[in-house]
């Protein structure tokens, strides 16, 4: 037995109803017999005259970098674009959209989070004026259909067989990361081309580009041209770790970002500096998520405690960042990359400060260290 939509293999996934057989794995998405094809999505196709506007003219980088993009995808391959944290992934893709709209071909962009999602889809309404772009993740399923859907990866499932040209970005971060049935719901979602947006390209994905299966596109220069901001390692114990973090904040003059590795340190550690600092917490259990990040954006507010749930998908100018305790296990190489990311994108503020304390430096940290140099040093190579 195989289920049609997301081709489990695995008997004990698959429920005896009376006689019929359907998948458990993804019953979520709804009740789906064995033998039984997903009904393809139905639109009517629509050439649009589409073109799109930016705020800021891309660099010579990114212009040679989208023309490749549109060249690997043309010759009838996906494309994986590997690029920094704050290069500039999300303009990458708008010729390679347009080209693809008004060809009259169906596209979509799929992303881990629902507010990345909302971001991505005001940016995307901004550049292409005359689209209808909708977005459709939690909160947000009333309308489904649009000339460009932005969608979180959970939603691709009312798509099958829609896109075109399908926009796979953060496709290292949770839950689409290492999830096999994600992955085949999005490839279902696409008859056409897969275009992955990352900032740490995992072994599998550089296998296939080895192979000649999948083309790389690279990009390690932000707009701004400076390098990408190194962490400062800082190795001690954890009490002592909160005595340099407190000498810190006395002397920042910048919003931070302050890293934990849990929901409940950044829920105490924002009550216990919230007598000396003008601090708050933000975790997935925060209710007004938006109204405290704006805040911080107007500086009302100094630092935030926060997890893993802000090291993508948000910019602030001019923001540093600490990592507590950063050797815990929830901080893999890519969350650090992402992290540090958030230091140094703006071009009024392209540097700044990154410290990651610990007590011992951990693998993730060393390959996060690596990875950054790496993209350095290629950044230095290719001025000369």
């Amino acid at each position: 037995m195989r289920c049609e939509r997301c081709q489990n293999t695995d008997p004990k996934y698959f429920y005896n109803d009376k006689g019929t057989y359907y998948c458990r794995r993804c019953v979520a998405f709804g009740r789906l017999d064995v033998g039984t094809v997903p009904k393809a999505y139905t639109y009517v196709p629509k050439r649009h005259r589409c073109n799109y506007d930016l705020e800021f003219q891309l660099t010579d980088q990114q212009l040679k970098a989208s023309k490749e993009i549109v060249t690997h995808l043309a010759a009838g391959y996906d494309v994986l674009v590997y690029a920094a944290c704050g290069a500039g992934k999300t303009e990458l893709t708008m010729e390679p959209l347009k080209q693809a709209l008004n060809a009259g071909k169906k596209v979509g962009i799929a992303i881990s989070r629902r507010q990345v999602v909302l971001e991505i889809a005001q940016r995307m309404q901004r550049a292409f004026k005359t689209l209808k772009v909708v977005p459709v993740c939690q909160g947000y399923t009333e309308i489904t259909e649009g000339d460009l859907i932005v969608c979180t990866m959970h939603q691709l499932y009312r798509y099958h067989q829609a896109f075109d040209l399908l926009v796979m970005d953060e496709v290292d971060a949770f839950p689409y990361k290492g999830n096999e049935l994600l992955a085949a719901v999005a490839r279902n979602s696409c008859k056409g081309r897969i275009l992955y947006l990352t900032a740490t390209p995992d072994s599998a994905m550089l296998k296939e580009v080895s192979e000649g299966r999948l083309k790389m596109v690279e990009l390690f220069q932000r707009p701004h041209g400076h390098p990408l901001v190194l962490p400062l390692i800082k190795q001690l114990p954890v009490p002592l770790q909160l005595v340099s973090l407190l000498m810190i904040m006395r002397q920042q003059k910048k919003p931070m970002l302050i890293f934990v590795p849990t929901i409940d340190l950044a829920q105490r550690y924002g009550l216990l500096f919230s007598p000396l600092f003008h601090c708050a917490s933000l975790t997935s259990k925060t209710i007004e998520k938006d109204q405290i990040i704006s805040r911080l954006r107007k500086r009302e507010l100094d630092f935030i405690f926060t997890t893993t749930i802000l090291e993508r998908g948000i910019t602030i100018p001019g923001v540093d960042v600490v990592v507590l305790q950063s050797d815990h296990p929830v901080f893999d190489e890519a969350s650090l990359i992402q992290i540090i990311g958030r230091v140094g994108r703006s071009r009024d503020c392209p540097s700044g400060m990154g410290v990651f304390y610990c007590i011992r430096k951990t693998t993730a940290i060393k390959r996060c260290v690596r990875a950054l140099e790496k993209m350095n040093e290629t950044l230095v190579s290719n001025l000369f």
